[in-house]
């Protein structure tokens, strides 16, 4: 027994050392691969760097951004077309935007700036991509125990309780495939009428099933966020605020507006329900420094320093395509089929809004690029970004 007994109290030993030696090398690496990740500071505390700095070419990046200045959209600047193309307002409308601005990140740090990115103005269907965001932090949380649920199931007050409506689950209102039924504020679902929905108005056309066919519809997209509402029992923006982005570090001047009478009662309370967007007014109106942050939290996974602010799994979930309807994910816009934006990486995708407003993600390229009032789908711009990145 003895003779056997210290080479194999050495070989423990060595496997010990061996263990602890790759315990730390891994340990190592794994500070030295978090330490390389840059995040801003709270508000202005936001490195700026040199295109050389991040690998790019300054003249190419430079041509890009003055191309980017000259492309300002024909949205008039004191919203005086607003009703003419979406219909009669229920929120509040700001009397002028912003001139065409935007940023560019690289490596989280800011590369490139132009206009004003500090102006508070809406950023209309942006706001569809917020909602994304509070709806996977709610699965991460286990309020909803699975996308797939009927919606009804967790809410009961009318709204799912037709045959055909509660069919409607957690994914169809993330997908637009919903095919929610019903009046919401005054506004239908059917999108028929001139004076409630401009020039956007359709024509009337039969229901499908939940979850077989695509619509962009903001009456189901503003019901979607009325469930959220009845589930968290506390108004969105302070969701918002306290789950995304005060964690991310944003200013305090973002405001996300409900309509005159979006206003509902909720376990006795008076609370207001916020659209998924700014077609009737009021709205996610931001800065643009504030969604380049949003951004980069979707750039990083989901991970904002060293917490995670919305799971991995959702955001490769919310940027997967669904079975029906364009290349989008849930409430995001993709890029998976090329078609959107077919210069820029099949693994880049966007939140997008009226006018246009843009916040773009390439993941391939560690990039993030906002872009706002710009008159464009934005492929032209990202090809000249992308050709100024060189290492």
């Amino acid at each position: 027994m003895k003779k056997y007994f210290r080479p194999w109290l050495s070989l423990v030993f060595l496997v010990f050392s061996a263990c602890q030696s790759n315990t730390s090398t891994t340990s190592s690496q794994t500070a030295s691969a978090n330490a390389k990740v840059y995040y801003p500071g709270k508000g202005d505390a936001w490195e700026k760097r040199t295109p050389e700095q991040v690998g790019m070419d300054p003249e190419l990046l430079s041509q890009a951004v003055l191309y980017a200045q000259t492309q300002e959209t024909k949205w008039p600047r004191d919203f005086s077309n607003q009703e003419e193309v979406f219909g009669k307002l229920l929120g509040p409308i700001p009397s002028s935007r912003a001139g065409t601005n935007g940023i560019i990140l690289r490596h989280g740090y800011i590369v490139a700036e132009w206009g004003d990115t500090k102006s508070v103005d809406p950023t209309y269907s942006i706001a569809k991509s917020f909602l994304s965001t509070i709806l996977g932090i709610t699965l991460d949380k286990g309020m909803i125990k699975d996308i797939h649920d009927p919606v009804g199931q967790y809410i009961k007050d009318g709204g799912y309780d037709s045959e055909h409506n509660r069919k409607i689950t957690w994914q169809h209102h993330a997908q637009q495939t919903s095919e929610w039924e019903g009046e919401l504020f005054g506004k239908t679902h059917t999108f028929v009428g001139k004076e409630e929905f401009g020039s956007g108005e359709r024509k009337p056309r039969e229901l499908k099933e939940p979850g077989t066919f695509y619509e962009y519809n903001d009456v189901r997209i503003n019901r979607f966020s009325l469930s959220l509402l009845r589930l968290w029992k506390k108004p969105l923006p302070q969701v918002l605020k306290e789950k995304v982005m005060d964690p991310i570090g944003a200013s305090e001047t973002w405001q996300y507006l409900p309509y005159r009478n979006s206003v509902v009662d909720v376990d006795g309370k008076q609370l207001p329900s916020v659209s998924g967007g700014t077609r009737w007014g009021g709205g996610l109106w931001i800065n643009t420094r504030d969604e380049a942050r949003f951004g980069y939290l979707f750039l990083r996974q989901g991970k904002w320093k060293n917490k995670q602010i919305v799971s991995k799994e959702w955001v490769k979930e919310a940027t997967t395509p669904g079975p029906h309807g364009p290349d989008y994910g849930y409430l995001w816009w993709l890029n998976t089929q090329k078609k959107q934006w077919p210069n820029a990486p099949a693994t880049s995708f966007a939140a997008l809004g009226a006018g246009s407003n843009t916040i773009w993600v390439d993941p391939e390229h560690d990039l993030v690029v906002v872009w706002r009032w710009h008159g464009t789908n934005g492929d032209e711009l990202f090809k000249r970004i992308i050709a100024a990145v060189k290492q």
